[in-house]
């Protein structure tokens, strides 16, 4: 098969490949950038004061007051926590939470409060607040990443 452009002296597709190239590494930087991640401000303080005092009732007696985890519950604050959860979003860890939690009545807390507990522990792993509250709808919440380090500026 005979291609409709030619190559003088490969520069064409030295040019080609080069700007393939540096698409290829805009998305990457793109993809890793605090932008589209819980680095840039995935939720509002206002938020995880809130679910401050929701985590206290419904979540603490199994993750610890300081969500260090306990006997039968991983923490939820720290490298553990953000390397189990990184490349994944925000709205994954809501399901999680949503679905599955408490253990003691697995599904039971409503939309509101999922998304002011993980506002919380955004904001106990060291993530800054923004204008924004954080979704209670997973559906909207595809977009955010969660990243396990913060991504330089």
């Amino acid at each position: 098969m005979r291609t409709s452009w030619k190559m003088p002296h490969g520069r064409t597709a030295l040019l080609a490949v080069t700007g393939l190239l540096a698409m290829t590494a805009t998305v990457a930087t793109r993809a890793q950038s605090a932008g589209n991640s819980v680095w840039s401000g995935a939720y509002t303080t206002e938020q995880a004061d809130r679910g401050k005092a929701a985590y206290a009732t419904n979540c603490a007696a199994c993750h610890g007051p300081a969500l260090t985890g306990g006997d039968s519950a991983p923490p939820l604050n720290g490298g553990v926590f953000l390397n189990n959860w990184n490349g994944t979003t925000t709205g994954d860890l809501f399901s999680r939470i949503h679905d599955t939690m408490p253990a003691s009545d697995p599904g039971s807390l409503g939309g509101k409060t999922v998304a002011d507990i993980e506002a919380f522990m955004f904001q106990a792993n060291g993530c800054p607040a923004g204008t924004t509250p954080l979704a209670s709808d997973p559906q909207l919440m595809t977009g955010t990443k969660i990243l396990a380090t913060r991504p330089a500026s």
